[in-house]
């Protein structure tokens, strides 16, 4: 029954955009490898979009280079010839190296064909945020534009916060953008925050522990604090089932079966008591009271509310070209700083690592269900950067490892052992492997959760 309700074609688009997402991203950091390795007059052997044991999906051969797709859509390689890579390729390093092989090149050259990648990604989620910035610019909804304040989850209330309040300050710093206040909170870490409850501000202190709940709450698809709104009808779904009268747009609900209610999530937690049956509805229509009857089809009245930010207006901001260009290139760097915040409190114990580790299952279930380009391009940016930091960790099997020996090597004048490179590399996958494999299982706990 469980697959029954899953919404198959919104699990079709978010996949979608995964695959098109890693595919730009996976296809441009082998291309800086690729580039850089050709420049230097080194052989590439193979530049593969996916990977393919025993089978690809496409291939083709032009001069030296295979080029193809494999069928494992999990990242993507290039081979150049003499490198210790994954391919773990022992017999040609048994064989005296060739002018065209990587292993023969000096180490200035290999070092700037390992780190061409990881700055490929760099310059991709620049120009992306750039571009987004120039495209969409700011949009928001501003915290003091909630005029009937905000409904408290279960984690806001164990604080102190209740509904109608409005959160107007984190350790006494302003808020303006309401949907970044679980970000700030979750990033800067504060210690209290200021509220405004019946016309008098409130200080409210935020516990010790609280990130590891608040980060557990966001993978149930929790949010500490959601506007309050009224439920006025935008508009009526065709699959509304309507027995006497009907819903039209601009009506206010106000009532269902012996509930009356003033706010949209006062209306989610009463309709769920009348999941597939009819109930009676009472609507305010101009100056008018009317009432419907309605079945409630898998718990759904049919109807989409006015957003909260057609209700309360949002601030938005529009950029020159010139303008974006720092803009774009704060905002990237912003999103590393808070990559690495993040890292930093899973090491610190200050976030679960259970709870924040995504496999390609939660990392693709980041995306809509519904194809929109602003929200995949934001995406692919803060994935092309994370890539990028991720890449250049000093881990063996990854660029930042192979980077690492090359560095020891220009120092010290002494070049590893490609039998130490293959146990290094051999280590490392081994490492990456099990982190994978380790995620993907947290993934799919988290689904049958």
């Amino acid at each position: 029954m469980t697959l029954l309700v899953i919404d198959w074609a919104g699990v079709g688009v978010k996949a979608a955009q995964f695959i098109l997402s890693f595919s730009i991203l996976v296809t441009l950091h082998e291309l800086g490898h690729f580039i850089t390795a050709r420049w230097f007059k080194c052989r590439v052997e193979k530049f593969y979009l996916f990977f393919d044991p025993w089978f690809s999906i496409w291939k083709k051969k032009k001069g030296d280079t295979e080029y193809g797709i494999g069928w494992i859509p999990f990242g993507g390689y290039v081979k150049i010839s003499g490198m210790i890579d994954e391919s773990m390729d022992k017999e040609q390093m048994k064989l005296p190296p060739q002018p065209y092989e990587f292993r023969a090149k000096p180490a200035w050259q290999r070092l700037i064909i390992m780190v061409a990648g990881v700055i490929m990604n760099i310059a991709l989620a620049i120009i992306i945020f750039i571009g987004i910035t120039w495209k969409w610019g700011q949009e928001y909804l501003p915290a003091k534009n909630l005029s009937y304040g905000v409904h408290a989850d279960s984690l806001a209330k164990s604080i102190g916060i209740k509904d109608g309040d409005n959160i107007i300050a984190l350790d006494h710093v302003a808020v303006e953008n309401f949907d970044a206040i679980e970000r700030d909170i979750m990033l800067k870490e504060p210690k209290t925050m200021q509220i405004l409850r019946d016309g008098q501000s409130l200080d409210i202190s935020i516990p010790d522990g609280f990130l590891k709940n608040l980060t557990r709450d966001k993978n149930a698809d929790k949010d500490l604090v959601e506007p309050r709104f009224p439920t006025i009808i935008d508009s009526i779904e065709p699959t509304a089932a309507f027995t006497s009268g009907s819903l039209q747009k601009g009506d206010t609900l106000v009532g269902i079966n012996q509930h009356l209610f003033a706010y949209y999530n006062d209306f989610i937690k009463y309709r769920a008591q009348y999941k597939d049956s009819i109930v009676n509805l009472t609507a305010i229509r101009g100056k008018d009271s009317v009432h419907i009857r309605c079945y409630l089809k898998d718990g759904k009245v049919g109807f989409y509310p006015k957003a909260p930010s057609k209700i309360f207006g949002i601030f938005k901001k529009t950029y020159s070209f010139g303008e974006s260009l720092s803009v774009g290139f704060k905002g990237c760097f912003e999103t590393l700083g808070n990559y690495m915040t993040g890292l930093r409190q899973l090491f610190t114990g200050k976030q679960n690592a259970n709870e924040s580790l995504r496999g390609i299952v939660g990392i693709g279930n980041t995306f809509p269900a519904v194809w929109d380009w602003e929200r995949f391009w934001k995406l692919t940016g803060i994935f092309s950067i994370i890539l990028a930091f991720m890449n250049i960790l000093p881990i063996p099997a990854l660029d930042g490892g192979h980077a690492l020996f090359t560095l020891i090597e220009i120092i010290t004048g002494r070049k590893p052992s490609d039998k130490f490179m293959e146990y290094a590399q051999m280590v490392g996958m081994i490492l990456l492997l099990g982190l994978m494999a380790y995620a993907l299982g947290l993934d799919v706990w988290r689904l049958f959760k």
